[in-house]
């Protein structure tokens, strides 16, 4: 790996910058994503940034069961996004269904549309837990980048 390729992946590592995507969620885990970012638990303190396009993000945080209806949009949005691309599943319902597993609008968690690179458990999610996500997901990818 050259130099530019190095201070490519730091830029990456130390300021990743996050797309949230609500798949149908009850809006409660939608809530504690939102909460991150504010001044109370400040995750911008780790270089995260909340963009508004899918060409701009590194990492797509979402929420909520996948349904039919969305499937396509997400899958879109994965595509949309540039290498490499990690996708964060926040709440029981984007990592399993949760609740509304075998409703019959509901396709199951995020994982059934697109790859998951992190799961984050919880009814909902605490922003504490979101931004240890973030973290473990930031420090994994910083220990791939030393061995290679």
């Amino acid at each position: 790996m050259g130099l530019v390729d190095c201070i490519v992946n730091w830029g990456r590592i130390k300021s990743p910058w996050i797309l949230h995507f609500n798949s149908g969620a009850c809006n409660a885990c939608d809530i504690e994503i939102i909460a991150t970012l504010t001044p109370r638990y400040d995750i911008e303190r780790f270089g995260v940034l909340l963009k508004g396009t899918p060409r701009h993000a590194d990492v797509l945080v979402c929420s909520g069961p996948v349904t039919f209806q969305v499937e396509d949009r997400l899958k879109r949005i994965y595509e949309q996004m540039a290498e490499p691309k990690f996708v964060v599943a926040v709440g029981t319902c984007a990592c399993s269904g949760g609740v509304f597993k075998g409703c019959y609008n509901i396709k199951g968690g995020i994982n059934t549309a697109i790859p998951v690179s992190l799961y984050i458990p919880g009814c909902p999610a605490s922003p504490k837990a979101i931004i240890d996500g973030v973290v473990k997901l930031l420090e994994s990818l910083e220990e791939k980048e030393g061995k290679e």
